[in-house]
């Protein structure tokens, strides 16, 4: 993440709490996350991973893209490649590209890179306000759909409610009710994917 991207990343996340009303102790709870981290984060003095900024998205009533997309500050209807905000995990190295114009429709695409041996886990309030597709563009990804690690790592199974995919180039999951989840690339190649959400 550039330095400006963290600074408006800040911006953004603090005019949404502010917008709502919630103290920065109100959106911990509700994100399962520090009043010391959000400070940190609203302050630019913290570069937040895909899944902290995943929960305080959810607990703001966002989507990722979403305030990704505020912190942009864009309202474009086409969104160039060049233009499209990225934003990486700092931990994992999952590198996320905003691909549809944002703030426009009820659908947004999202093109997913995620590094050789590194997965990302996300919390189930991720997908609360909206269905979730997986295609697979490249590589293999193995999605964890299920109870999931704060690391990333899938702890079900398929007899403990937990199902794992295998996915290969082309293939396309709908997933199902929003549970936690994991995306994992067991390959020696990068993956990338994208991600169309549609917003219920």
């Amino acid at each position: 993440m550039t330095d400006a991207l963290t600074v408006s990343l800040a911006t953004a996340l603090r005019a949404a709490r502010e917008a709502r009303e919630f103290s920065a102790g109100a959106l911990a709870e509700r994100a399962g996350v520090s009043r010391a981290m959000i400070g940190k984060i609203e302050r630019g003095e913290a570069q937040p991973t895909a899944v902290l900024l995943s929960r305080l998205a959810t607990a703001l009533g966002l989507t990722l893209s979403e305030l990704v997309a505020r912190a942009e500050g864009d309202d474009r209807r086409l969104a160039r490649r060049a233009d499209q905000p990225t934003w990486q995990d700092p931990v994992t190295g999952y590198l996320r590209r905003a691909v549809s114009p944002p703030g426009h429709g009820a659908t947004e695409l999202v093109e997913v890179d995620l590094p050789s041996g590194a997965k990302a886990g996300f919390p189930a309030g991720s997908y609360a306000f909206a269905d979730h597709q997986i295609w697979v563009l490249s590589g293999r990804l193995r999605f964890h759909e299920g109870t999931v690690a704060e690391d990333g790592v899938a702890k079900g199974s398929v007899s403990t409610g937990g199902v794992t995919h295998d996915l290969a180039a082309g293939d396309c999951l709908q997933l199902g009710r929003p549970v936690d989840c994991a995306y994992e690339n067991p390959g020696p190649e990068p993956c990338r994917y994208l991600v169309v959400l549609t917003k219920r």
